[in-house]
């Protein structure tokens, strides 16, 4: 009699899915053709796979700009790892470039005066990670913020500015930024003007704000000046800064078009909401 025997198949256990690693990879340099070959070319020898790719080419200039999303199996290859094999590459085509792992947050000083709308607005898409920064500081000239800051449980100083200590408030300043490690300091409605000497130190890694009807409507109250002469439109830019007053190149921009049944309250208030889009989206460019 032949014995009747049922086979039972053993599945073979899940394999696990590769752990990935996202990176950002920024540069720019002379134009030349090869280049965008050369780069995917590095990250196919890597095993790293583009998640979202941006370039440009300045014809005027003839300079390249490229920023490269990309991901790679985390055993494979670390951030130190990439950037030391890199390197060679970036130096044939003589690169100013940065690579680091996506999402890192940036350490960020924050500079306010009386007027927290553009503060605030920081403050919670940092706390809701909306944008990938640290708020390691807040500096300002008054105390008006105070509370809100220490709410948020950051560290608030504040630093009287006058015409004879504002050396001494620079300095303090400068201080701070050295030993916090900050990357990058924003003039959050900061109504005080930065010294030329603080502007080349702090020079690639400063954004302000301010209204765009520039150089119109200079002073106190534009936006009152603004509504006299009729304006149509109430705007803001985001921008790096320079020695040259509220000229530095331009990051961020907002407009938004009102009409006459607006009052000069009404245009205060648009131009908060400006104020606050133009500053966030230049803080997120600059920090991603």
């Amino acid at each position: 009699m032949n014995t009747a025997q049922t086979l039972t198949r053993v599945a073979p256990p899940p394999v696990e899915p590769a752990v990935l690693s996202e990176h950002v990879l920024t540069l720019d340099c002379a134009e030349s053709p090869g280049i965008v070959h050369a780069i995917s070319g590095f990250l196919l020898d890597h095993g790293c796979d583009i998640i979202d790719n941006k370039q440009y080419g300045d014809r005027q200039q003839g300079h390249f700009f490229m920023r490269v999303h990309f991901s790679s199996v985390r055993e494979s290859f670390s951030t130190e790892e990439l950037r030391a094999d890199f390197t060679p590459l970036a130096d044939k085509w003589r690169m100013n470039w940065q690579l680091e792992p996506q999402g890192r947050k940036r350490r960020v000083l924050i500079m306010v005066s009386k007027m927290g709308h553009c503060l605030n607005d920081l403050l919670f898409r940092a706390r809701s990670g909306d944008i990938p920064v640290e708020i390691v500081a807040v500096v300002s000239n008054h105390r008006d913020q105070e509370a809100l800051v220490q709410w948020h449980g950051i560290p608030f100083h504040h630093l009287p500015v006058t015409k004879d200590t504002k050396p001494e408030a620079e300095a303090a300043l400068m201080e701070l930024v050295d030993g916090l490690d900050v990357e990058l300091v924003v003039l959050a409605r900061y109504m005080q003007v930065l010294s030329d000497r603080l502007s080349a130190k702090l020079a690639g890694r400063t954004i302000n704000i301010h209204h765009s009807f520039l150089p119109s409507f200079k002073g106190a109250k534009p936006y009152h000046q603004a509504y006299d002469r009729g304006v149509k439109t109430v705007g803001a830019t985001a921008h790096y800064v320079n020695v040259e007053l509220d000229e530095g190149p331009i990051i961020s921009q907002q407009v938004i078009e009102v009409d006459h049944t607006y009052t000069a309250d009404d245009l205060v208030a648009v131009g908060r909401d400006a104020e606050c889009a133009a500053l966030r989206n230049a803080v997120r460019w600059h920090c991603e």
